[in-house]
């Protein structure tokens, strides 16, 4: 059996959190709808898995700027 050609060109990264979202939604519904090819199936999953990656640190940069708000230290945040 021949394995498919691996793709070269690496997906970007989403512009943020919300835009993540809505491409890990959409591609879980693709994914639980049954109609993806054998073939898209692990990729579509590798794909999800930096998705996922991407929002939980988004969250996690948040929460720790969160914290050190109400820790009474005032620092500038940007999207990591």
């Amino acid at each position: 059996m021949a394995k498919a050609p691996a793709s070269s060109v690496a997906p970007k990264p989403p512009a943020s959190f919300e835009a993540a979202q809505e491409e890990l939604e959409r591609l879980v519904a693709q994914l639980e709808s049954g109609d993806m090819p054998l073939a898209q199936l692990l990729s579509g999953y590798q794909r999800g898995a930096e998705l996922l990656q991407f929002c939980r640190a988004q969250l996690e940069a948040v929460q720790d700027q969160v914290k050190l708000l109400e820790a009474g230290t005032v620092t500038s945040w940007t999207p990591g």
